[in-house]
């Protein structure tokens, strides 16, 4: 599992009214914990291979509190679940890149759903500070796409 799907699934916890996620894909399994006092602990756990445990459970604990260094921002969040597109079509340009100048209404990526795809605007102008979803990665509704500032 990359770092961005564990930071993705972080930030899940922390903007959700959920205390605890666990997800197990294949062979790795990963739980992720919020308390009320501690930056949101989480375990990687290997099955095939325990002796490796420790180093990757050191890299997400390290990962949380780098996340406060994200820009700061309007968040353009998913209305949908479906794969995430920022071109509108194979090969050609994108909608949008880090530091495009934007104006609320605009088209920053389109949402294929159920073969329909939608495009997705913004609400408010600024510049896209942040790509926060790979061109087609599967996404879920309320996910993170942009931060706009």
């Amino acid at each position: 599992m990359d770092l961005r799907k564990l930071k993705t699934l972080i930030e899940l916890v922390e903007n959700s009214g959920i205390a605890e996620l666990e997800l197990t894909e294949g062979e790795e399994h990963v739980r992720i914990s919020r308390s009320s006092s501690v930056a949101a602990p989480m375990q990687h756990v290997y099955a095939a291979a325990p002796q490796h445990a420790p180093a990757p459970a050191a890299a997400p604990v390290a990962a949380a509190p780098a996340e406060p260094a994200q820009p700061e921002g309007y968040v353009v969040k998913s209305p949908m679940v479906g794969t995430f597109y920022r071109a509108p079509s194979p090969g050609a340009k994108s909608f949008v890149d880090i530091g495009s100048s934007v104006n609320a209404g605009d088209t920053l990526c389109i949402i294929e759903a159920m073969k329909l795809l939608n495009e997705i605007d913004t609400d408010k102008g600024g510049v896209i500070k942040a790509v926060l979803v790979e061109n087609g990665q599967p996404v879920e509704f309320g996910q993170p796409l942009f931060i706009v500032g």
